[in-house]
Formats: C-alpha cells, structure tokens, sequence
C-alpha cells in the first residue's frame, strides 16, 4: 500500500499554517541564494511588467453604426476590473473615452468572504435573436441582453447574472432575470430571450455532475420560473468529461446541437435543424423536431459556417461516398443536411496539410474562413470565400507585400462579437524584435491594407538585430527541424559566440515568434 501524502496539508492554499510553511521555506532559498528583487534584471522587468503601455481588446456589440466596442480592463485603479464601452472613432485615439458598464470594485463582495473577497470576471454571454421577424416583434440582431459570469475569488466555479445592456444594470429574478448565485462549474447560454440552456450542479450534491466534476444534465429554464421548474432535455454519461446543449444563430440558420465530451479529445454529436420562428416561439423540451446523431469519427471537431458543416479530423477519415481519403488534420467542408444524411459525395478539404505544414486555427467573418497555416513554424494566411448560392468554397489571393516576414506572427479575430456581421478583422502583429501591435484590416482584400489601431513601445534596443531561419537536419531519419536565430546583423558566425537556446514540444503546440521585452 502507497504511504499517504505528506503534503497533502497543502492543498488548503489560503490556510495560514501553510502560507506560515510558505514564508519559512522562501526565506530558506533566499537566504541560500540572495534576494532576486535586488538584482538589476529583476528590477528592469518589473519596470517591464509594470508597464501601463497595454493594448485594450475591444470587441462590437452591436451589428449597426450604433454598436460600441467593449472591453474589459484591470489596472492598479481597478484592480478587479471595469466592463467599459467606447466608440471606434474612440478607441483609435491616444485616450480614448470610455464609458463603464460594470464595475467589480464597486459590487458587494462574494456572498462567502470568508473564502473569497474578490470577483474574478469569466466573460459575458450574450442574446443573439438573429434576424427575427415575427407578428408581434422584429429584432435587428442587436443584442440587448448578456450574461455575466463571475468567480468567488478565481475558481473555476463561478455565479452568473443577467445583465441589460441597455439600462446597463443587472436584471434581478423579482423582475424576470436570469440568476445563480451558488459557485458551480455552470454552462449556460441562452436558447431564445425567454430560454436558456443550463448545466450545472442541480441540489449541490454532485448527482448531475460527471466524475470529472462537469455538467452532465441539461436543462431548458423558462424565464421567470425558478430553477426547479426547469425541465431535463439532456443526459450524458457518468463517465463522460462533460455534456452540453446549445443552439445559435449562424447567417440566417439555426442550428442546435448536443454534445458529449467523452474523453478530452472524443465527442459525440447530436444535431438538429431550426428556423429562427420556431426557436423564439417553442422551448426545448417542446420542439418536436428529434436530434440525430452526426455521423463524424468521435475524434473529430465540429463548428458550421452558414449551412455548411466545417470539420477538423484528427485522423485519417475515409468518407462513405467521397473517392478520396481525407488526410489527418484536414479541414472538410459540406451541407450539414447532407452530413447528417451521411452523403460525403460533395465534401471538400479546403485544407489538406503536408509535410513541414499544418493549420493552426481558423478566424470566420461574414463571408470568409481564414485559415491560419503553419509552413515550417511560419505563418501564412489563407482567406477562403463561402458562395451561398452555388454552395462553394472559393480561396482567394492578396498581395504578396502581406506576407508576414519571418520572425513575426499575426493573428485575427472579428472585430464584433458576432462574427457574421461584417469582414472586418482586428490583426494583432508581434515577433522577435517587433512589439505587439493592433491593427484593423478586411478579408475583402485579404488584409492587403492594414490601419494601425495601437502599438506597445519598444521594450530594448532593436536597431542592428535580425531574423532569420534555418534548419537543423536529423542525423536518424533526415526530418528537417526549422528553427530561429536572432542576432545581430554584423556576428562574425565563427562559432565562438554563446547561445540562449530553448524550444517547447508538447499538447501539439508549436512555438511561434513572440515579442519578450524580459528576454530581449
């Protein structure tokens, strides 16, 4: 029999017999070792981490000319953070004005202070009604409503409350508001206005939570009901990571979708087919419309663009009625009604990868998937255009001065949260020797012109520094392995230099080029 743990006394973080241990042991390895608050390095990055040179990320809500951009910010003056809104006319400026919507610092402390005295922000959530047009209301898309999740001192457990962006207040449950106010490992989305989809830990006694400790059960929760009332509309298994239920909105279409996260990388899917009448008029547990389940390897990922089904394979996939196998690390393409008839005939890969090259990540807007592609750990972008009418990817080419030099990496991101509104991206631009910088840019023109948004200062002297890359050839089996060298343009490369060397293998994440003010 395994003796017990002898540390297991200190899982109690906040215990004060441990943070006794803790001071005790720190002051032995400084005693040893010197203090690090003392040197010179320490204190030049301290001045670095102090820095108050950030980029803010500001997203749209909002899909017309009245839309704001949101963003949620932490500084010595708020330390738990603002939700705070301005224009984008704004927010280009040095200063711009910004507007609070939420403040944590200024709401009562968690109900248990005892454990936790701060809010820690998990995100927002918000209404999305599509384009609905009904004989009683027409929406516009724009949402009026969110939910707000925030965590009783950083656990993954949190509260969620709803919030009205309009009156810019919570909506309390006497007034029909969405609450729960216990910490849990909750999801929850909303279905329509008068409907959210909830997991969570029913009762507190862990009967609707899997053995990982995630939602199992889901419910349908009408508003202005309390959470008693809300009816079960799906299960998942015990030993299931988790399970969840959800329906959006996607270009006109509305899908929804259960889902069993088996394992960390095996799902199951179950799918069915909506119209934005049918989702605002019937809940969950009334659509007679039945799930089926999608027939895809449970190793795969699934997301939609419009009508279609977008899919990342995992491994190699031959597809009933498609002549051609499907590569590991593919990404396919076809109309969902046809991939739930199991009819891969019209499926397409729009990204095959190969040697030395794979995908990524994917960033949509209204009528593109750009695909961001890693060419022997340097990025390349690749704008696919989706035709509606004929049912059709098409790629399409910009210029070869966007092209990002060696030594840089970029990534995009819609600028509004609704991502099918328009083709405008944020790109954020950092490398080696370059600080982050904001930009805003189109897939139209395959973000050929860029407008530089904000830019960090230079954190060290660059000038007379490069970079480039080369290759280290495997004396085994010949693999190439690429790598960068930073240095200065006039090292006489004689061997008799000495190198900071470090790289990272592990999760399938590679190591891109990145701005370290701390390093350089």
């Amino acid at each position: 029999v395994a003796a017990a743990d002898p540390h297991l006394w200190l899982e109690d973080v906040l215990g004060q017999k441990q943070l006794d241990w803790v001071e005790k042991v720190n002051k032995k390895c400084i005693d040893a070792v010197g203090d690090p608050k003392e040197t010179e390095s320490y204190k030049r990055i301290k001045d670095i981490l102090d820095s108050k040179d950030k980029i803010p990320h500001a997203y749209r809500i909002g899909n017309d000319e009245n839309g704001q951009y949101y963003n949620f910010w932490q500084d010595a003056n708020h330390v738990q953070g603002i939700w705070r809104r301005t224009t984008l006319s704004s927010f280009k400026t040095k200063d711009p004005e910004w507007t609070t919507v939420l403040d944590l610092d200024a709401m009562p402390p968690p109900a248990n202070a005892d454990t936790a005295k701060t809010w820690v922000w998990h995100g927002s959530t918000l209404l999305d009604e599509g384009p609905l047009k009904t004989t009683t209301r027409t929406t516009t898309g724009t949402p009026d409503r969110a939910l707000i999740r925030l965590s009783p001192g950083g656990s993954d457990a949190d509260t969620c409350r709803e919030f009205d962006l309009l009156a810019e207040r919570f909506v309390e449950p006497a007034d029909g508001g969405y609450a729960l106010p216990d910490p849990a490992k909750t999801r929850i989305s909303y279905r329509s206005r008068d409907e959210v989809l909830v997991g969570t830990d029913f009762g507190g006694d862990g009967s609707t939570l899997t053995d990982s400790g995630y939602p199992r059960v889901v419910k349908s929760w009408r508003r202005g009901t309390p959470l008693e009332e809300a009816v079960t509309v799906f299960e998942g298994e015990k030993t299931d990571v988790a399970a969840h239920m959800y329906a959006f909105h996607d270009r006109g279409f509305v899908h929804e979708f259960k889902l069993r996260s088996i394992t960390f990388y095996t799902s199951k899917y179950y799918y069915r087919s909506l119209t934005v009448e049918g989702i605002s008029e019937t809940t969950a547990d009334e659509e007679s419309t039945p799930f089926k389940e999608v027939p895809i390897p449970e190793d795969a990922e699934l997301d939609t663009f419009a009508d279609q089904a977008v899919i990342t394979l995992r491994t190699k996939f031959e597809a009933p009625g498609n002549k051609n196998a499907f590569e590991t690390g593919s990404l396919v393409t076809l109309s969902i009604s046809e991939l739930m008839d199991n009819d891969w005939s019209n499926a397409v890969a729009i990204f095959t990868p190969s040697d030395g090259r794979s995908l990524s990540s994917t960033t949509e807007c209204k009528d593109y998937i750009i695909l961001k592609v890693l060419d022997n750990v340097k990025t390349n972008l690749e704008f696919w255009k989706y035709n509606l009418a004929s049912k059709t990817w098409e790629q399409q080419h910009g210029v070869a001065d966007a092209a990002i030099p060696v030594g840089e990496d970029v990534s995009l991101h819609s600028h509004c949260r609704d991502a099918s509104s328009d083709n405008t991206l944020w790109l954020w631009r950092d490398g080696y020797i370059v600080p982050d910088t904001l930009e805003i840019a189109s897939a139209d023109d395959c973000c050929a012109k860029t407008e530089r948004v904000k830019s960090k200062p230079a954190m060290f002297d660059a000038d007379g520094l490069l970079v480039e890359q080369r290759f280290a050839e495997s004396a085994d089996d010949g693999t190439r392995i690429p790598y960068f060298v930073i240095r200065r343009e006039d090292l006489a490369m004689d061997g008799s230099n000495p190198v900071l060397l470090d790289a990272y293998g592990g999760f399938e994440i590679s190591m891109l080029p990145g701005y370290s003010a701390g390093v350089g």
